[in-house]
């Protein structure tokens, strides 16, 4: 078990509307925040290991999901699949992700468990490995192969944002594959390849620990540094390179033939990223875009020309570059280079003309309702707290997010969009019913 061990720490006491907070480092690099909301006697615990899939190499991807999975399977003093039946029992409810940049572990608990989520947290960070077998990784790895079989390999449409990746992204870019990896390298993962990553990067100096919640703060830190303080730091790991923004290079396509009754179009930009201005110009020009039945590309392509049955717009949160996708299903009859050809002249037409003022302040809104919302429930502020703590260093940024949006003006869309859309330099993936060829579309690269 974890032994105490105070430390001194250093503190920054932060104040940003309504946020009440304390940010804490303790002497093993571990980044601790504090934010007491007392409304209900619950803490969300919530942990971010600053490793995803972008810290994995060609042909030894999947590491980081497959950890998502191993890290419930117990560790030194925790039995396989006891952190769930103790959470729980608690009352409790627990689990984990994985993205490009992270991985995330969570608790919501009534606040008088709070010991319990420290402990289960703490002892799988510090005593993970001598608990990891063969039988477990083999068990864990069929897991994760049969999910990637479920959700992509035997889904509908299910290979198209892979692909749409790996178009995107040069062969040794880190947002290149997918975050659930290959199955040929899942298969030749090792237990050391394992215990390496795991020492490399589920370490205290590249973590951040978040509780949200009825808490105290001096005896909430005094529980952190009791379960967590003893435990070596590890070496804090380099953050990948992205090569430059590849602003001359032809346009990547290909045609994907699938079991599905209507094609679908994804196209796919490199923008900048998340928590640059030009990021949050992305993101306001996809809800001018897709969001709402009054969106430009909503409005005439679904109800105007009806060339479409939906269409969508996303751009990723990512911190080394991010993916600006449009995903649009064509309705039965309608071409889906005609669809396409669609997309294009509207996002030519944003490119050299100014937003209307309607649609930019409707976007501006649905960002701060989307932002607000988050912000109501304990869990996902710990999360957003994690977040801007891994990626910029500032928790108390997650307040300030309303005035990144505000800050912009529809010129800032236009001009995003000339930058990084109108290039045509993105990737294509048109995904058509098995044996069909569309007509007027490029055939496989």
């Amino acid at each position: 078990m974890n032994q105490p061990l105070m430390s001194n720490t250093s503190v920054d006491h932060l104040s940003a509307e309504c946020f009440d907070l304390e940010r804490h480092t303790l002497d093993n690099g571990l980044q601790v925040v504090l934010h007491r909301d007392p409304t209900l006697p619950l803490v969300a615990l919530n942990i971010w290991y600053h490793v995803g899939s972008k810290n994995e190499t060609p042909g030894r991807t999947g590491f980081a999901h497959l950890f998502e999975h191993l890290l419930f399977q117990g560790s030194e003093n925790v039995g396989t699949n006891d952190h769930f039946r103790y959470i729980q029992q608690a009352g409790g409810v627990a689990n984990g992700s994985t993205w490009y940049d992270r991985t995330n572990y969570y608790e919501v608990l009534p606040t008088h468990y709070l010991d319990l989520g420290l402990w289960l947290e703490s002892d799988r960070m510090g005593f993970f490995l001598p608990a990891i077998t063969q039988e477990k990784l083999d068990n864990q790895r069929e897991v994760v192969i049969n999910e990637r079989r479920q959700k992509m390999d035997n889904q509908p449409y299910g290979r198209a944002f892979e692909r749409l990746h790996e178009l995107l992204y040069d062969e040794a870019h880190p947002y290149r594959w997918p975050v659930i990896g290959y199955v040929d390298d899942l298969e030749a993962a090792t237990l050391d390849d394992v215990r390496e990553f795991f020492g490399t990067f589920y370490v205290p100096s590249n973590a951040v620990l978040t509780l949200a919640g009825d808490i105290d703060y001096d005896r909430a830190l005094g529980r952190i540094e009791h379960f967590f303080g003893a435990i070596p730091a590890g070496r804090p790991s380099e953050l990948p390179s992205a090569p430059p923004h590849a602003r001359d290079r032809d346009e990547r396509r290909e045609v994907l033939n699938d079991d599905v009754q209507l094609p679908r179009i994804y196209m796919a930009f490199q923008v900048p990223a998340y928590g640059q201005d030009a990021w949050y110009a992305a993101d306001l020009l996809c809800a001018v875009l897709t969001e709402g039945k009054s969106s430009l590309l909503y409005e005439d392509l679904v109800y105007r020309r009806q060339l479409a049955q939906d269409i969508g717009c996303y751009v990723f949160p990512t911190e080394l570059t991010a993916t600006f996708a449009l995903v649009s299903t064509a309705k039965p009859g309608v071409e889906p280079a005609e669809l396409e050809a669609a997309i294009v002249e509207h996002l030519e037409r944003v490119a050299r003309e100014p937003i209307a003022a309607e649609h930019f302040e409707r976007a501006v809104n649905q960002r701060l309702a989307d932002h607000y919302s988050q912000l109501q429930t304990l869990d996902r502020r710990a999360d957003l707290l994690s977040l801007f703590t891994t990626f910029f260093d500032d928790p108390a940024a997650v307040a300030r997010e309303v005035e990144r949006y505000h800050a912009l003006d529809p010129g800032d869309l236009t001009a995003l969009a000339q930058d990084r859309l109108a290039g045509r330099n993105g990737a294509v993936v048109t995904v058509v019913p098995r044996d069909a060829v569309p007509r007027g579309g490029a055939g496989v690269e």
